[in-house]
């Protein structure tokens, strides 16, 4: 019971990703192995394009489905080792341990490539998101890496949206 109350702590309940909670512990952990180990690590910054006039246009339930569409979309392609969480409204972090820049842009275009290929449930339409990319850097927090995540993915959205930008 104690295990499964730690797991609900730690977890989105509508999407089943990490919670804020449960990202910070994979954060120290994985940040002070990569920096143990001198390994790269990658961060992921990802935010569904239009989320807004989804939900104003076909209502909450089917911006919950497109979120949970995401979630399904990455876990099915994601490594064990990998590490995602719900951060806010639309977004999401996506953590990628032992993973260059250039390994986890390419990785990241594949998803949503494969995501903008489905159609979200009760829209009957598709939907792409807009990614920053970054690899941590040495003696960097994790909290400055996913700001520069952060202004990546705000360049992609002025870049157009649905496309990847690194930083």
């Amino acid at each position: 019971a104690l295990a499964e109350a730690r797991e609900a702590a730690c977890t989105d309940p509508l999407t089943g990703a990490l919670n804020r909670r449960g990202f910070d512990q994979a954060c120290l952990r994985e940040f002070s192995r990569a920096g143990r180990n001198g390994s790269p690590l990658a961060l992921v910054h990802i935010d569904l394009d239009d989320f807004k006039r989804l939900n104003d246009t076909f209502g909450h339930q089917v911006g919950d489905q497109a979120l949970r569409s995401l979630v399904a979309v990455l876990h099915k392609s994601m490594r064990p080792s990998d590490v995602l969480c719900r951060f806010g409204g639309e977004e999401f972090i996506l953590m990628l341990p032992d993973t260059t820049l250039q390994a986890a842009t390419a990785v990241v275009k594949r998803f949503l490539r494969e995501f903008a290929a489905q159609a979200i449930p009760g829209a009957n339409r598709s939907m792409t998101f807009s990614a920053g990319v970054v690899a941590a850097r040495t003696q960097e927090s994790p909290q400055e890496a996913i700001q520069r995540a952060d202004a990546a993915t705000y360049a992609a959205k002025h870049a157009g949206k649905n496309c990847v930008v690194t930083g």
